[in-house]
């Protein structure tokens, strides 16, 4: 086994969008497990919008990282070495681990991934935690019904292409917000959306005007902004709103506050609430079988945006905030069994 781990760690804290220069590549000793500890190579390392957050020195739902901390983020690797009785070399597992290309962790903090199951890469997308986000955020905490009209922001990314497939199950009527043609004709060829709004070609109000007619009765909100400010324009009486993400307002060094739409609500007496899948964990299980047997079956599609090699790693989080992204944004740091 190689003797060298590199890691990357937060040089200084970004001001606005982050830059390469905000990071550095280091170099250690590979760790030793230490008492019920397991040493895993990294495969797949997830890079997501809300890691932008922990890089500011304020507080928020996730610690913030220090200049000089290792990054933290969503992993799958292969067992190396086990001190603990419930995983043995070989193994495929998945953990809040680090940028880095070996980690140790707890084994209790770390779960088996099963390669038979589906590509090992979906631990971190469709059948992780992306994928648990859209499952609870679309059907316990949106709710649409047969006859909605469903709106969805970032709809070409991990979170959304999600809801939005779970909110056609559910019998609504589903428009995407995305960036590009190329992400609004995925949308609608393959995942089954019944219409598209490319918010950099089109004016949004305008245009959810035309696709939305009879208003917006669910809005599955990963974005924020002006954005959601035309979607709240056309929210019906009793609509719901999910507030996933925030990520056109990650980077601002001070929030906008823009026209003020919370009268709106008192009209229509919608319900807007927020939501961490964090405190959904207990069905974790739940989701997690549900959404295997939809992705098997055909019923729910995913797509991956895999960047190789460990070094570039922070351009594929930098990539995020440009939407470079078509579903979920990986970074492929070694290869399965090798």
């Amino acid at each position: 086994m190689v003797e060298t781990n590199r890691r990357w760690v937060l040089a200084s804290r970004p001001e606005g969008k982050p830059t390469e220069g905000e990071f550095e590549l280091e170099e250690s000793e590979v760790p030793d497990p230490g008492p019920d500890e397991v040493l895993v190579r990294t495969i797949y390392l997830s890079v997501d919008p809300y890691m932008r957050g922990r890089m500011r020195d304020a507080e928020s739902y996730a610690e913030p990282w220090e200049p000089g901390d290792v990054m933290r983020a969503g992993a799958v690797g292969e067992v190396i070495e086990s001190n603990h009785p419930g995983f043995e070399a070989g193994d495929v597992a998945f953990g809040n681990l680090y940028w880095a290309e070996y980690a140790t962790a707890k084994g209790n903090q770390l779960t088996h991934v099963d390669p038979e199951l589906a590509p090992i890469s979906t631990a971190l997308g469709v059948l992780g935690m992306p994928g648990r986000t859209a499952y609870f955020g679309t059907l316990d905490v949106a709710e649409p019904e047969p006859g909605d009209t469903m709106v969805v922001s970032g709809a070409a990314g991990a979170v959304g292409s999600v809801a939005g497939q779970l909110g056609k199950r559910s019998g609504a009527r589903v428009v995407g917000i995305a960036g590009s043609e190329e992400k609004i004709d995925w949308l609608t060829d393959e995942l089954g959306f019944d219409a598209g709004v490319n918010y950099r070609e089109e004016d949004v109000s305008e245009a959810l005007e035309e696709v939305c007619p009879d208003g917006v009765d669910v809005y599955y909100d990963n974005v924020g902004g002006e954005i959601t400010d035309a979607v709240f324009d056309r929210l019906n009486v009793r609509a719901r709103v999910a507030v996933c993400g925030q990520i056109a307002l990650y980077n601002a060094e001070e929030r906008p506050t823009g026209p003020r739409k919370l009268g709106k609500l008192i009209e229509t007496r919608a319900r807007v609430e927020g939501l961490l899948v964090r405190d959904f964990k207990s069905r974790y299980e739940e989701a997690n079988e549900r959404l295997a047997r939809w992705v098997n079956e055909g019923v729910i599609e995913y797509e991956e945006t895999i960047t190789e090699g460990f070094e570039n790693a922070p351009a594929a989080f930098i990539g995020l905030f440009e939407g470079e992204n078509v579903g979920k944004q990986l970074v492929e740091v070694g290869e399965h069994g090798g």
